[in-house]
């Protein structure tokens, strides 16, 4: 069975998200469905596939829906999103070493991949191309650059790339960064409004922060744009989950995520994403996996592969559309001792 892709409702239902202060285009588009990528593992991890669509049920704010379930043989279009600030330059050899696994993530007919790269500047390295040299290629050009690295800008020109690819294809977003956005100039809503109108999906491969502040070169004379709030514990002071997740690229518990979630759609002034990665993963269905050596970098970008190809997609109309603000999704399966991963849920606005 051939996925049948659907526009969320996540990002309006006869709505506005993309209202801003100063001016910004206001987005009105009527969507119906949501959809849910759903991942089934057994207690060893294993990848449960062939269920059939009766033994799962899908809750919306606690409340039962009516669902359609298949799983995934659609082509892929992959962009593959690369920090290459001055902080990075020891990783980058890294990266350049995965062009097979990147071409593993879109494995089947069709699959094709696109490479950009961000410091304060988005560079698009390769455009989609089914040819695996081509990639090989775009990562040798990498480079490291100034001091900023513009992730969620970043997000933003991959979503406008995927958006503009055929509505068949599974649209898969693949960041490999660290997990703190330093000087964009667009907003999280704006990015999160276009992963959402567009279907895409955002894997994360995390590099770690404390490899990359031990082996950074003395950065260029660029303002610093991190505000005082995100800087590192001074030392002797006890870490926080979300301090940790900083450091070291590592997923917390995510506890503030939808308080977080919430604050960027209604616009809170001044609102600080700890760990934007988090945000753009749990809320599109995606997850991240933290890296620092060779080897992890290649086995997280086969987990994610992986899982890719491993999934099923539920979608569903809504029958509480009437409930404004956040949603939480929750998926069951009707067989014991399974681990049943999907979104965290998405953000329905009410008509105004």
């Amino acid at each position: 069975m051939r996925r049948q892709l659907a526009i969320p409702i996540a990002a309006a239902l006869a709505a506005a998200l993309l209202a801003q202060d100063g001016g910004d285009i206001t987005i009105q588009q009527r969507v119906d469905e949501v959809i849910a990528p759903t991942t089934v593992l057994d207690k060893d991890g294993s990848y449960i596939t062939g269920l059939k669509p009766m033994e799962f049920k899908l809750y919306d704010n606690d409340k039962p829906q009516t669902i359609k379930v298949e799983e995934v043989i659609s082509p892929v279009s992959l962009v593959v999103a690369i920090q290459a600030d001055y902080k990075v330059e020891k990783v980058l050899p890294k990266i350049q070493k995965i062009g097979n696994l990147l071409e593993n993530m879109v494995a089947g007919d069709n699959g094709e991949i696109a490479v950009i790269a961000f410091d304060h500047r988005i560079q698009k390295l390769q455009d989609f191309t089914t040819d695996s040299t081509k990639v090989v290629d775009a990562l040798q050009k990498l480079k490291p650059g100034s001091s900023q690295s513009v992730l969620t800008d970043a997000v933003n020109e991959a979503a406008r790339m995927l958006e503009k690819r055929p509505k068949e294809r599974r649209r898969v977003l693949l960041l490999i960064s660290e997990s703190l956005d330093k000087g964009s100039e667009g907003r999280a809503r704006e990015a999160l409004t276009r992963l959402e109108f567009a279907n895409v999906i955002v894997y994360a491969l995390n590099m770690s922060r404390v490899f990359t502040e031990f082996t950074a070169k003395t950065p260029l004379g660029r303002p610093d744009p991190i505000p005082p709030e995100a800087r590192h514990v001074p030392a002797g002071l006890p870490g926080t989950p979300q301090t940790a997740a900083q450091l070291t690229g590592a997923r917390g518990p995510g506890v503030s995520f939808i308080p977080i979630i919430t604050e960027i759609f209604r616009g809170v002034k001044a609102v600080f994403v700890q760990n934007p990665i988090e945000i753009y993963t749990q809320y599109t269905g995606g997850r991240e996996e933290p890296f620092v050596s060779q080897s992890d970098l290649e086995r997280a970008a086969q987990n994610i592969g992986r899982e890719l190809h491993n999934q099923y997609m539920i979608t569903y109309n809504p029958n509480n559309k009437n409930e404004g603000g956040f949603h939480n999704i929750r998926v069951e399966v009707a067989r014991k001792g399974l681990d049943v991963r999907t979104r965290r849920g998405y953000w329905l606005a009410t008509v105004q």
